[in-house]
């Protein structure tokens, strides 16, 4: 990616009921958070942009809620986050624009639990390659008799946003993505999309190339049919759409094809971006990628 994102992207209309992300003045009361604020833009056609948090810091995490991103993706996929790191990462950002969504490592309904009791807002589920994956991901996330998320949220219930009851709260406005990067779950996007309870399908595109032997790469013709099968299929059954992006003319592009839900990069590459346009007209460059320190 090059340059920053927030240097290129010329700012998005907002509807007149729309919510900003905008900090009170010095010396006010900050708003109350009232429900999921990336649901309300979603439902409001508006996009979602996520930063990616890979370190385990809390103040890297809790600077980035302040910046103007919707959204955390927390990601305990592929980082050495923890879950004490992620409710940490919750305590600090409480009262801050952006909700915290985690990626869990795999569809149980156990990494769910885990880190939905830490008082997350969104669940993102990588490889739902079927039906019932989907339904396992849906399921987690919503306490009985819709679903099968277990009693024990007494963190997230003392960090909860919005008052009141928290389990219906939580039920109402927990945002559950399903990632779709497998080829064999492009034969079976039409259930996963039908599944009650999904919210968004994610498409993970660096995934879902190597599932279809391009090695990753993008510019592929396969990997557009299949990323188009499953736009159809989350418009045929209202679901939200949303993938990676790295720039905001790619952001406008794919708003044009129905995608509401970006997944930015980490911190660590806007590290990069904003050394690299800082550094780079002075005639200064970073050490290359190959000759880097290992630590």
């Amino acid at each position: 990616m090059e340059g920053r994102d927030e240097d290129k992207l010329a700012p998005v209309p907002l509807r007149p009921h729309a919510r900003t992300s905008a900090r009170p003045p010095a010396g006010s009361n900050p708003p109350s958070i009232i429900g999921n604020p990336v649901r309300t833009r979603l439902q409001d056609g508006l996009p979602v942009f996520g930063i990616t948090i890979t370190t385990p810091s809390v103040e890297a995490a809790a600077h980035a809620a302040t910046l103007g991103f919707h959204f955390l993706w927390v990601e305990m996929e592929h980082s050495p986050v923890t879950l004490e790191t992620l409710r940490l990462i919750v305590l600090a950002t409480r009262g801050l624009p952006a909700a915290v969504f985690a990626r869990v490592p795999v569809v149980e309904l156990w990494t769910a639990k885990r880190v939905l009791d830490q008082g997350v807002s969104g669940v993102i589920f990588p490889f739902t390659g079927s039906a019932e994956e989907a339904a396992c991901a849906a399921a987690a996330c919503r306490y009985p008799p819709v679903g099968k998320r277990g009693s024990g949220a007494g963190a997230a219930v003392r960090t909860w946003p919005q008052p009141g009851n928290y389990y219906d709260s939580a039920d109402r406005e927990v945002v559950t993505v399903c990632v779709i990067e497998q080829a064999s779950a492009i034969n079976h996007i039409d259930a996963i999309a039908a599944t009650p309870g999904v919210d968004v399908l994610f498409v993970g595109t660096s995934d879902l190339s190597f599932s279809l032997g391009l090695r990753g790469r993008q510019d592929e013709p396969a990997l557009d049919a299949a990323i188009a099968r499953i736009a159809e299929a989350a418009r045929r059954h209202g679901k939200f759409l949303g993938r990676p992006v790295s720039t905001p003319e790619a952001v406008r592009s794919y708003m044009e094809q129905g995608f509401l839900l970006f997944q930015m990069p980490t911190e660590i590459a806007l590290m990069e971006c904003g050394a690299r346009q800082l550094l780079n007209p002075l005639g200064i460059s970073g050490i290359p990628a190959d000759q880097q320190a290992q630590y």
